[in-house]
């Protein structure tokens, strides 16, 4: 790949050509500079969500879509998509310091960084998976190491 006036040959489309690509980068500059609808006729415009209508990003019964895996509470699924959200495969393998580094890097929360900071010193995490239950968040293969006894119980 070779690199034009600046910009990187990989970030153009592969699925049009590029007269195209810059006739549909030239459709949204609009929205992008002025955050909010460009469209000179109303009746392009996204219909809002009316007044007492559902939010239409939110599931109405409060559950996650698709459901909860079998052993594992809404929290941790949460808490796993969470720390997942802030720390790339290639962070792994990597010790509890590392990966709260790792974190920092990427502009985690403090809230996530403070829950790696709770991870077991001297023991290397290969996954998300193996943070998860050192944290002792519930997985589908049973309650981590790091769980309580009565958290245990209840399950």
């Amino acid at each position: 790949m070779t690199e034009s006036a600046g910009e990187f040959a990989g970030s153009r489309s592969t699925k049009h050509n590029p007269r195209l690509d810059e006739e549909l980068e030239h459709e949204v500059q609009g929205m992008l500079k002025a955050e909010r609808a460009t469209r000179a006729h109303e009746w392009r415009e996204v219909e809002p969500v009316a007044e007492g209508d559902p939010d239409i990003d939110s599931d109405p019964a409060g559950t996650l879509t698709g459901g909860v895996p079998e052993g594992m509470t809404e929290d941790a699924v949460v808490a796993r998509a969470e720390l997942a959200r802030w720390l790339d495969r290639a962070d792994f393998p990597s010790t509890g310091p590392e990966l709260v580094e790792a974190a920092r890097d990427h502009r985690a929360p403090d809230a996530v960084a403070a829950e790696l900071e709770r991870l077991p010193e001297g023991q290397t995490f290969e996954r998300i998976g193996d943070v998860v239950r050192a944290l002792g968040y519930p997985t589908e293969t049973g309650p981590g190491p790091g769980a309580s006894e009565t958290a245990q119980e209840d399950s």
